[in-house]
Parts: structure tokens; C-alpha cells; sequence
């Protein structure tokens, strides 16, 4: 997987002495998207995006501050490179799309501050939107300390957003936050969204002059921290900030540092006329660094059974993983996780019976481990066991040992820089013992699936687990279904933990049978743990259970084909010659749409709907018309799921 360049350069030479030259306009490969970049009086480097000559980022401001040098004004413009063409194309294991390309021009301004040092700023202009980065390109033993980003995005008047907010590290739950848990602010004036100390986390959706744009930011090359966003000075102006100084590994870094040269990570702006073109887009792996030299074929994606969604902590024993190994082999599913605290309840000697047992069903079993240190008070176990390279290393060996698959650690402390090594971490030592990762309690995972194949899932989502913990939460699962396909689940795999069509212990399901088997299709994840559990799976009919064994988690194409965030979504994903079309609507009325479907006439589907009651199904035929369009009817806190099969040729 490389990078091929093809230059095609050209040199804006600026007069020596000249603080400000006119504006520099890079424009995408369609020559829809245009940055327009500048600098003010007094050296401040500043931004806008026009999308089909419409203002989308009225004013951007950029920069950074060093703790020894300032670069975010008194800046001299030296030159402008490019365009140089940028083309890709690469594999995911898992996600929307198999093959993606990439394709885009990229722009170096060469600036250097009041002491002569020297700071780039890189623009890519892809046709999906645009992506900059800094770079010092000087060269320097000594760390340098980034102490604060300037980067802003300042948005049309009357733009409107769908956002996360963050909450304060050390808060919540035996002080696990943050850990990208919140709610979603829906459909609001971002001029009303008042400051917050605590900001909003990434991805964030916007509509701003008719333009729909998502922000986000690739995951850092061990030289800097994870971002979020603040409100900036204007009243739609949005900024990058830095975490909390608590966030970082034991003793580790929080705030950037590093020797020269240094390269920040990508902020990733992805735009488009409808919602549509952020859920199609893998703009987002685009800017990911490709994965090390390597053999990752044994990360296998899939489904997984899991106890602990509905019957939590007391379903950790040997009896109740023993008959869940048995449920994922009858389902055809891949995986089955054993949570919290096995070690002590189950014992390792039992562990290593269920492996066996799970090995002779091929089932991959998946074991649970608490991240530990001291950012959090959490007392789940394993703990301490994955704190240290060594200590990785033995139990990473005793896992491979008993043919135990993947990982799911948990309870995370932050974005720190040195926090976000740790992923990096705990991902290089897995990989060396063939297992895969599944992060719980923890950041976004920007990209980070690419660099590392064998990472198959992140949570960073107020998903399931929450709505079976309280009424609010449940209420807001068919609208939060709408939202995801493009902010959280745009481009990375969360591990919401869908599918439930029994009933809540403490909470009423307000989402409809047909919605929880549409999150199945709808949401992306590398093993997609399913919260249905044996005795629920078996009331429903016979063909909800094959249609429950055949969806795919990978896929090789996905299409936006109706929605706005918030109120209803339908997309369609295929995985080979078979299609799945799914949609939830979140609306208080019935909604009827006309689907355009995949093939005109003479093939036929199979929905499965709503039956009378919310809590029924009904399974039918769909026949597209001759120009391939079928009418569904979608009930509030309803969904659906279309098959379609395309004969070999």
C-alpha cells in the first residue's frame, strides 16, 4: 500500500521581506472544493472553503504555539508548492468499503516566524473535502512543547450541528470519563451552543451554506495528543483543543512533544450537498498512515455472542459461556466474548476448557481486561496485567497458548499523547500474538483501524449498555441510529452493541423489532457484538434467525439512499452479489419512502418489517418496478431490512 506521488509543481516565489502576499487558492481535483488561504496584517495565517462557489468555512484561523516560538502570527509567507497529485489506493479488513482510493492535490505553504525557524502548513484537496496538517521541517534532538493548536473552523451563518458533548475527565462512574459517552446535541444553531469548558468531541457534523460537513482528525504518529473541539471566539466558529492535564499514561506526556522534524495530525474536513456524501466517504481512513509491513490475514472480522449486554456481571461463569459458545456456533457467528472479572469467576484452568470447547465449534473466544493505572478507581478484573511491555508479553503468550483470539480492554484514561501511545501499545504487542483488539471506555479511533488491521472495534458511544441503564438514553436509540452513519460510524468501527428484541430488566425498548434488526446492517463494526441472548434469539421466527446468521460485517460498497440526521435513514451495503438495505425511522408519523433498489425488475427481495405491534415481524416480498423503485413504509421507532441476491452470472 503506497503513496504514489505524481509532481506536478509549481512554485509561488514571494518577494524577501514580504509578510503578506494576496490570497493562494488550492482547489480539489473537480475544482468543486476551494481553500482559499491567506495572511492578515500582522502575519496571522487564515483559511476559508467555498463548496460549488458557496462559503462553507467563512474563516479559519490556523497556527500553533511552541513553548520556546510562536507560529500563529508575525509569520513571513516564503512559498507555496503545488499542486503535486496524491493517488492511493488501498484494502480495509473491515468497514462501508473493501478497495477505497484516494485521490487529491497537495498544497505546501512555507512559512517561518519572527526567529527565521520554519513551519509548513499542508493542505490535501481531495473531491470529498479537505485535510491540513503542520510540519516543522527543521532538524533538532531537542523536544520540542507544543502548548496550544489555533486551528478554527469558523461556519456560515445559521449553521447548524450534531454534537457530542465531552465530558470532564475524572468524572462519572469510579471516575472513568472521558470516554465519548454522551449524548448528542441534535439539529442545533451552533450561534445558540454556549461555551463549554468541557468542549465536543470528534466526529462532529455540521450544515453550514447549504453544505453538509463533517470534522474529525487522524490519530497521531506518537508525537502528539488527541484532539477535541471548543467553541471559538465567532458565534459559529468551532476549535481544536487540547485534553485535560489528567489525561495521559502514569508519569507520561498530556500536551504534544517531540524532537524535529514534526508533523501534527491530519484535520480532516469532509463535505458534501447531502448527508449522503459523509456516509459514503472514507476520507477519513484516507488520511491514515498505512499499516506496518506485516501479516495481518488472522484479524479476521465477524459477530459475536455476548452475556453480559442483558444479563451482566453474574452471566460471567462457566456454565453461562459454555451454552453462549454454543449459541454463537449455532448462530454461524464467529466469536463469543467472556467480560468482566473471569479470571476469578471462571479460573484459568476453566478458561482453557471453554477454549477448547470453543475451538472444536470454531468459535473464537474474546477475553475482557480492565486497562488500569491510576486514571481511574475501577476495580473490574484482570487489571495491571497490560500496563507494561513485559507484562503484555506473558499474558499475550498464555492467551496464544490457548488459542484465545482477541482482547476487549476497557476503561481507558483520556487523549493524552501518552495515552494515545498506549493503544499503539497494547495494539503492536497483540498483533505479535495474533489477537484482536476491541477497545471499550475509550477514545475515537481516527483511522487508527487502518494503521492497525487487527484493532476490529472501539466503543466511544453512549451505545446499548446505556439504554438498558436508563429511560433517557433508550428513548433516544432509533434517533441516535439516524445520527450515526455520519458522526461516530462515519468512518471508524464502533462497538455500539446492537440487535435486542426482548425487553429491558429496568427500562421500556421503545425502538420496533424491524429498527433493532436494521442497526445490524446500519452500524459498522470489525466484530459486531450482538446483545440478543440465547433464550430472546429463540422467539423470534425462524427466518429472523437466518437472516441474524447471514449479515456480513465487512462490506464492498455502501450507499447513502435516504435520510437527515436525526429523523430516519436508509443505506444499502453490499457484501458480494447480495445486498442489504436497512432503515430506521425516528419520526413521530409513518413514513413512506420510494427506494431506488439495486436492480429494475425481475429481482425479487425479501423485507422484514414491523409486524401489527412494535414488538412483532412480518417478512414479505419487495419486486422493484421497471426503473428499479419500490415504496416501504417505515412505522415510528420502526425499521427494516431488504435482502437481494444477484444471480452469478
Amino acid at each position: 500500500m503506497k503513496r504514489i506521488w505524481i509532481a506536478a509543481l509549481v512554485v509561488i516565489a514571494l518577494a524577501s521581506g514580504c509578510a503578506t502576499s494576496g490570497t493562494v487558492d488550492m482547489a480539489s481535483p473537480d475544482g468543486r472544493i476551494v481553500v482559499a488561504f491567506n495572511l492578515l496584517e500582522g502575519g496571522q495565517p487564515v483559511y476559508s472553503v467555498t463548496y460549488r462557489d458557496t462559503a462553507v468555512i467563512t474563516e479559519g484561523k490556523l497556527g500553533l504555539i511552541r513553548s520556546d516560538a510562536g507560529f500563529s502570527s508575525g509569520l513571513r509567507l516564503n512559498s507555496v508548492t503545488g499542486p503535486e497529485e496524491v493517488k492511493e489506493n488501498y484494502t480495509l479488513l473491515h468497514g462501508k468499503k473493501r478497495d477505497a482510493s484516494y485521490h487529491a492535490f497537495r498544497y505546501t505553504v512555507h512559512l517561518s516566524g519572527a526567529s527565521g525557524e520554519a513551519m509548513d502548513i499542508i493542505f490535501q484537496v481531495s473531491d470529498e473535502g479537505l485535510a491540513f496538517c503542520y510540519k516543522f521541517p527543521g532538524v533538532s534532538e531537542e523536544i520540542k512543547y507544543i502548548t496550544a493548536e489555533k486551528s478554527s473552523f469558523g461556519f456560515a451563518e445559521g449553521a447548524l450541528a450534531w454534537i457530542q458533548p465531552r465530558a470532564k475527565a475524572k468524572t462519572g462512574w469510579n471516575q472513568s470519563n472521558p470516554s465519548y459517552e454522551e449524548n448528542y446535541l441534535m439539529e442545533v444553531p451552533l450561534a445558540n451552543v454556549a461555551a463549554d469548558t468541557n468542549g465536543w468531541v470528534f466526529p462532529a457534523l455540521y450544515r453550514s451554506g447549504g453544505c453538509w460537513v463533517n470534522l474529525t482528525e487522524s490519530w497521531p504518529d506518537r508525537n502528539y495528543c488527541g484532539s477535541h473541539l471548543a467553541k471559538g471566539e465567532g458565534a459559529n466558529e468551532m476549535m481544536i483543543a487540547f485534553p485535560e492535564p489528567t489525561e495521559g499514561y502514569t508519569g507520561g506526556s498530556v500536551f504534544p512533544e517531540s524532537k524535529l522534524p514534526w508533523q501534527t495530525p491530519w484535520r480532516i474536513v469532509t463535505m458534501g450537498s447531502t448527508p449522503g456524501a459523509i456516509a459514503e466517504s472514507t476520507h477519513g481512513t484516507d488520511l491514515a498512515l498505512p499499516p506496518a509491513e506485516g501479516e495481518f490475514s488472522y484479524a479476521k472480522p465477524g459477530r459475536a455472542a455476548w452475556s453480559w449486554a442483558l444479563m451482566k456481571d453474574g452471566s460471567v461463569n462457566y456454565e453461562e459461556q459454555k451454552r453462549f459458545i454454543a449459541y454463537a456456533a449455532e448462530m454461524g457467528w464467529e466469536y463469543c466474548l467472556i467480560d468482566v472479572n473471569w479470571d476469578q469467576t471462571i479460573g484459568w484452568d476453566r478458561i482453557e476448557e471453554l477454549a477448547k470447547l470453543a475451538q472444536a465449534k470454531k468459535v473464537g473466544l474474546i477475553l475482557w481486561y480492565n486497562s488500569a493505572g491510576d486514571w481511574n478507581t475501577v476495580t473490574y478484573h484482570p487489571k495491571d496485567r497490560l500496563l507494561t511491555h513485559e507484562s503484555r508479553e506473558e499474558e499475550f503468550s498464555r492467551l496464544e497458548s490457548l488459542g484465545i483470539k482477541g482482547i476487549k480492554v476497557d476503561f481507558f484514561g483520556g487523549d493524552g499523547q501518552s495515552m494515545m501511545d498506549y493503544y499503539q501499545d497494547i495494539l503492536a504487542d497483540a498483533y505479535r500474538h495474533k489477537l484482536v483488539v476491541n477497545c471499550h471506555g475509550s477514545t475515537l479511533p481516527r483511522g487508527l483501524h487502518r494503521t492497525w488491521p487487527n484493532l476490529v472495534s472501539m466503543e466511544a458511544i453512549r451505545g446499548f449498555e446505556y439504554a438498558t441503564f436508563d429511560q433517557g438514553t433508550a428513548d433516544l436509540v432509533a434517533s441516535k441510529a439516524t445520527t450515526l452513519a455520519f458522526t461516530r460510524n462515519a468512518f471508524d468501527p464502533m462497538d455500539f452493541t446492537p440487535v435486542c428484541f426482548t425487553e429491558y430488566d429496568n427500562n421500556k425498548r421503545v425502538t420496533g423489532n424491524g429498527a433493532e434488526l436494521a442497526l445490524a446492517v446500519l452500524f459498522l463494526s470489525g466484530v459486531q457484538h450482538y446483545a440478543e441472548t440465547p433464550q430472546g434469539m429463540a422467539t423470534v421466527p425462524d427466518y429472523v434467525r437466518e437472516m441474524m446468521k447471514e449479515i456480513p460485517v465487512s462490506w464492498d460498497e455502501t450507499m447513502f439512499i435516504d435520510g437527515h440526521p436525526g429523523r430516519y435513514i436508509v443505506l444499502a451495503r453490499r457484501s458480494g452479489n447480495v445486498w442489504y438495505y436497512a432503515g430506521v425511522n425516528a419520526q413521530k408519523d409513518t413514513l413512506g419512502l420510494n427506494l431506488k433498489l439495486p436492480f429494475a425488475g425481475g429481482i425479487s427481495g425479501t423485507i422484514i418489517t414491523e409486524g401489527e405491534t412494535l414488538r412483532s415481524f412480518t417478512q414479505d416480498t419487495v419486486m422493484p418496478d421497471g426503473s428499479g423503485m419500490a415504496t416501504v413504509q417505515i412505522v415510528p421507532g420502526g425499521g427494516f431490512v431488504i435482502r437481494f441476491e444477484k444471480p452469478a452470472l
